[in-house]
């Protein structure tokens, strides 16, 4: 017992020590913010879709929003799904005639529409199929991030979307694993205990 204490207080001690090294760092230098998904939260209720397709293109139509909710109904699972704004982005690769860039502004990877002749090579290399095709203007779109403030994060009343310093993204799911972890230890303890 006194080992697994030994343990937990030098996860505690690395942990804090990352968290200062991350607090220093942000004030070396800039760091790009990323959309957070957190599916978990995630309701269902598809007003990101909404919010980002009125914001956009002034419509109310899912099939135009550049966030997509994917639903497992018999689950109860519900993921939104948004592009990763990649800093090696396939589709940027792809694209035969350099439409898509990256904007280290807002960390993010434009397509510029002018340029944009709708082969969609970038849309079947997409990993994350967050890569869309318009239909009616022949172009492709994806999430741009609305210039640096996220709607759907605006209004997304539960959090499932949130838009925050793409270190801290890393860091807080280290912390849920590590969490998991030690869950799992005081269960196995448990179990012991109760065996003995």
């Amino acid at each position: 017992m006194a080992g697994d204490e030994s343990n937990l207080l030098f996860v505690k001690f690395v942990f804090i020590r990352a968290i200062r090294y991350s607090e220093r760092r942000k004030s070396m230098e800039p760091m790009g913010k990323v959309l957070a998904i957190s599916h978990e939260k995630c309701t269902g209720c598809r007003l990101c879709e909404l919010v980002c397709s009125v914001f956009h293109d002034g419509v109310s139509n899912a099939a135009r929003s550049r966030i997509k909710v994917m639903k497992w109904e018999s689950e109860g699972l519900y993921i939104p799904m948004s592009c990763q704004q990649c800093e090696d982005a396939p589709c940027k690769i792809i694209c035969p005639v350099k439409a898509i860039s990256r904007d280290e502004k807002h960390s993010r990877v434009m397509v510029n529409h002018n340029v944009c002749i709708g082969c969609r090579a970038c849309v079947a290399i997409c990993p994350f199929g967050a890569m869309n095709f318009n239909v009616i203007d022949r172009k492709v779109f994806k999430c741009d991030l609305c210039d640096g403030d996220p709607q759907c994060v605006r209004f997304c009343e539960v959090k499932a979307v949130d838009y925050v310093d793409a270190d801290r993204v890393s860091i807080s799911k280290k912390k849920a694993a590590a969490e998991k972890i030690s869950a799992a230890r005081r269960e196995a303890a448990a179990l012991e205990s109760e065996l003995h």
